[in-house]
């Protein structure tokens, strides 16, 4: 390639820091860990298969030191792509699972965001099947953070272990603290999810694909003007899409779907934003001129006024 998708300026807005996480960087975490071990982790063939290579990855994270390596990694590789501006999502209920200092971490992680080239901010997550009061514990979290470089708190994990309808309280509280809502919906569940995500006042859509099996509601989500944060490698690689030429990605901006193209788990599945921006012209046809307002767009939807486009 001629270098252009690297060369745009480009905001990430949903991107794991614990998904970012490299096999080398890994084996430098745990020292009973080989690089060739940490890659054959990371290889699995549906939804189930990446949830475990995640929580094998984030439980090589064992203090805050630990988080600051792998944020200041991944901090240079945004960097090297040009990318200008991010939303990190840190899943405090990872931390909380693991008994961790979640004040601590965040502090730790946001030290290394200083200085280091790309305006980042935070989204706190909370894991859905862990049931709603844990929920509400992570965005008492956020919310203490509110205003510190957290600007919006999610839900992310298993659709089928955990409805949106289940976090309305954790919803509520965030909002009236001035934060975004961004869960994921419609990934690994149909239209019902991003409907619930839509009815709780979602600003943001982590996912939000299979939304294209509801003519109403991709409707109603171009009319609302809510943007779906698509991931493409990453519903391949868990098997949410049967292959990548039937993701919808395409369908859904020709629809007036507001889109945003991200990583999701960069390392995990093997990718770069700039990678996602190839295979969008390469496998679904944009344009250079569709992907250069593909990346214009995103720095609208950011939660922070942006001037880096």
């Amino acid at each position: 390639m001629d270098g252009f998708h690297a060369r745009l300026p480009k905001a990430e807005l949903h991107l794991h820091l614990e998904g970012s996480i490299e096999p080398e960087t890994l084996a430098e975490l745990d020292p009973g860990v080989s690089v060739d071990e940490a890659r054959a982790r990371y290889a699995f063939h549906d939804f189930a298969g990446f949830l475990e290579a995640f929580k094998w990855a984030v439980l090589r994270l064992r203090s805050p030191r630990d988080y600051a390596l792998v944020a200041a990694r991944l901090f240079e590789r945004l960097r090297e792509q040009n990318v200008r501006y991010a939303e990190i999502t840190l899943s405090a209920g990872v931390i909380l699972w693991k008994k961790q200092d979640f004040g601590a971490i965040y502090d730790a992680v946001a030290a290394a965001s200083r200085g280091c080239g790309v305006e980042i901010y935070w989204v706190i997550d909370a894991i859905r099947h862990f049931g709603p009061d844990h929920a509400l514990e992570v965005a008492r979290l956020a919310v203490e953070r509110a205003g510190d470089g957290v600007v919006a708190f999610g839900v992310g994990g298993d659709e089928s272990r955990g409805p949106v309808e289940w976090f309305t309280e954790a919803f509520s509280l965030a909002r009236r603290h001035g934060l975004k809502l961004v869960p994921h919906a419609g990934e690994t569940a149909g239209p019902a999810s991003v409907w619930a995500a839509l009815h709780a006042g979602a600003d943001r859509i982590g996912h939000g694909f299979r939304a294209i099996e509801d003519p109403s509601l991709v409707a109603e989500l171009a009319r609302r003007a809510v943007p779906l944060e698509i991931c493409i490698s990453s519903n391949v690689a868990t098997g949410a899409v049967s292959a990548i030429e039937a993701h919808p990605v395409r369908r859904l901006y020709e629809a007036g779907v507001p889109v945003v193209l991200s990583t999701d788990d960069p390392a995990i599945f093997r990718t770069s934003i700039s990678r996602e921006f190839e295979l969008a012209e390469r496998v679904f046809g944009f344009s250079r001129a569709e992907l250069a307002e593909l990346a214009r767009a995103a720095f609208r939807h950011a939660f922070r006024p942006c001037l880096g486009q």
